[in-house]
């Protein structure tokens, strides 16, 4: 795969390979599989479709919808004329929907369903460059007569007429394509602010396919399931880039709720996941455990110490002894295998996770039963990923190491700065942010970081984020929130405390977790704000908070919290898609409860506007708690 776009990877990948199994879906209950030769010819239909539908040189196209074979045989197709991609994230509203597509200047938009459609035609006005709409999937789909709506299939149709009457048209353009040709526009998550088209060429992205495979080498015969939103860099990534670099079958799973089902079916070879996958993995393992018979756990309670133990030696990068291999063997053939048979992870190679820091347990957890977790680091500006643990050296606390032709340095501000041919060539018109974000070929990542001795990254905050106190002392919310978040029965959690006398903070319940701990211990409720507000759960949390207090420093510790009447959603605008909080936002929405928290009071009445799906909205009127946890400093100390 030398100099070539992905469409071209696609065709020497069919010439060579052409009956390989290149994608395979599962719908109603079956696994339909795409080999390559069918993956080239549905792209092919669908790109001439497209160039009789207007689709020229640089146009772009944009894509909604989940993790389908459409999704990436559309983003293929117009790749093929020259055009670009651009992926919108399927449960973004209408006004984010309509800023992209105005913003990219999207002139087609391919889209799965009713749902996705009838967004669209919602914003119809305000997205007057968009000639046509695709849709895939039909349902509901009949008595829409608008006459820029098509039907995938019969765009694909068109496209097989165009090809009987000019049958070399799909090869001429092809070969009309160059690597530093634009792929795709890549929205940055707009944690600050509006969300930037990021401009990564084929170089960008398969260099960095490239450089990854070159420390974590794949096979073409290895498995990959798709299921984080292909809008995404990392999505893309993956099943794109490294997907036609080493030749993988890509898998896509039936539902987005039936991933960890669909996992165990696959079994695949590299996973690249959020923690929050890895966490719910475990969740239910140890929901399992308990229910199982006396035996199994017997078994297990003698094995876990010894996986444990190389696990330990797997994160200290300490030598494991005769003894503890001999019984690793054992208690992994006893219990260890099963479990990764059961999560669907027998095979697997890699399994990497970020986005936000894993669990320490978690992590340990995985390394004991066989599995090899690594953390990534990277941004969309960088394709997707630029550091990585390497086996055999991972740190818990830190990110990686940089991948080769990556060099990592750390400004006098303490900004990571980062220089790869991955870097991408810029925002999409936007050349103030180009320049103030590139700098002689240098990524400014906009994280505050630290490298040691070895090399490995550590990632502190993001450098605008980071607060001073009334007093002079720094520190990192984010630190203070993945510590807050390690706890089961915290979903999500905002430190306050920029120019504060002390830091206070805002804590999300995990909705699943604290109603399983309240159905044991008996308490009823019905809403979450309810569930959030009982005294119990209270007393709960702020177990939790009192014990991430003792690993902090003085001065970085929570000292008031409440509990949200309501889980921080991106619908209303507190997180990016990405799941990030908007901080600036946050802060402002949340300006009275904050201002509560640094007061006297030990409530604080609220009142908030949720949002509903449909549009609905509800006022909501409530009175928050405010826990203190002055008093618990004794005990700290």
């Amino acid at each position: 795969m030398i100099n070539l776009t992905f469409p071209q990877a696609l065709v020497e990948r069919a010439r060579k390979e052409g009956a390989k199994v290149a994608l395979r879906e599962k719908d109603f209950g079956i696994w339909n599989e795409y080999t390559y030769l069918n993956y080239l010819e549905q792209v092919k239909q669908f790109a001439l479709g497209l160039s009789e539908l207007g689709l020229r040189r640089g146009d772009k196209l944009a894509i909604i919808g989940d993790n389908r074979p459409e999704w990436v045989i559309s983003e293929i197709a117009t790749q093929s004329l020259g055009g670009v991609s651009v992926g919108i994230y399927q449960e973004s509203l209408p006004n984010e929907i309509s800023y992209i597509i105005d913003n990219s200047d999207a002139c087609i938009v391919v889209v799965e369903d009713q749902e996705q459609v009838d967004k669209l035609l919602e914003i119809k006005q305000e997205i007057p460059k968009v000639r046509w709409i695709i849709y895939y999937d039909d349902r509901g789909m009949r008595d829409y007569n608008d006459p820029n709506l098509l039907f995938f299939k019969d765009v694909q149709s068109i496209g097989k007429k165009v090809n009987e009457i000019d049958p070399k048209l799909f090869e001429q353009e092809l070969e009309k394509g160059k690597y530093e040709d634009v792929a795709i526009l890549s929205y940055t998550s707009g944690t600050t602010g509006n969300p930037k088209g990021t401009m990564l060429t084929y170089q960008n992205l398969f260099d960095m396919a490239k450089n990854l495979s070159s420390i974590d080498p794949l096979e073409g015969n290895d498995q990959y399931l798709s299921f984080l939103p292909l809008a995404w860099i990392g999505e893309q990534m993956m099943s794109i880039a490294l997907g036609l670099y080493n030749g993988l079958t890509i898998n896509f799973p039936e539902e987005p709720s039936t991933v960890l089902q669909n996992i165990r079916e696959i079994g695949p070879h590299v996973m690249f996941s959020p923690p929050r996958i890895y966490e719910d993995m475990l969740s239910r393992f140890q929901v399992k455990i308990q229910d199982a018979s006396w035996l199994k756990r017997k078994i297990y309670e003698w094995c876990k110490p010894i996986g444990e133990r190389v696990a330990d030696a797997h994160l200290n990068n300490k030598t494991i002894s005769t003894g503890t291999k001999i019984m690793y063997n054992l208690a992994d053939y006893l219990m260890f295998s099963a479990i990764r048979d059961h999560l669907g992870l027998l095979r697997i190679k890699r399994a990497y996770t970020g986005g936000a820091p894993l669990g320490p347990d978690v992590f340990r957890f995985f390394h004991s039963i066989g599995v090899n977790v690594k953390s990534i680091y990277g941004q969309t500006e960088v394709s997707g990923i630029s550091i990585v643990h390497r086996d055999g050296d991972i740190k818990i606390d830190s990110v990686g190491v940089a991948l080769p032709g990556t060099m990592v340095k750390i400004s006098e501000e303490g900004e990571i700065l980062i220089k790869s041919t991955s870097v991408c060539k810029g925002y999409y018109k936007n050349e103030q942010s180009t320049k103030e974000t590139i700098e002689d070929g240098w990524l400014r990542t906009g994280d505050a970081g630290s490298l040691d001795e070895s090399g490995h990254l550590y990632i502190i905050d993001r450098v605008k984020d980071v607060i001073r106190l009334q007093t002079g002392e720094m520190f990192s919310p984010q630190f203070i929130e993945n510590k807050l978040k390690f706890s089961q029965y915290i979903k999500e959690a905002v430190a306050i405390g920029r120019g504060r006398p002390y830091v206070v903070a805002m804590i999300n319940i995990d909705m699943e977790n604290v109603g399983r701990w309240a159905e044991k211990n008996q308490i009823t409720y019905t809403t979450y704000t309810d569930l959030s507000s009982k005294e119990a759960v209270l007393d709960l949390i702020q177990e939790q908070v009192n014990e991430v207090n003792k690993a902090l420093p003085e001065k970085a510790r929570v000292k008031k919290f409440v509990l949200l009447y309501k889980e921080l959603d991106a619908d209303d605008e507190e997180l990016t898609r990405t799941k990030k909080v908007r901080r600036q936002f946050v802060a402002k929405k949340y300006e009275d409860l904050i201002e509560g928290l640094y007061s006297e009071n030990e409530k604080i009445d609220v009142q908030g506007l949720i949002k509903y799906r449909d549009g609905k909205q509800q006022t909501i009127r409530t009175t928050l708690q405010v826990i203190s946890l002055w008093e618990e400093e004794v005990g700290i100390a």
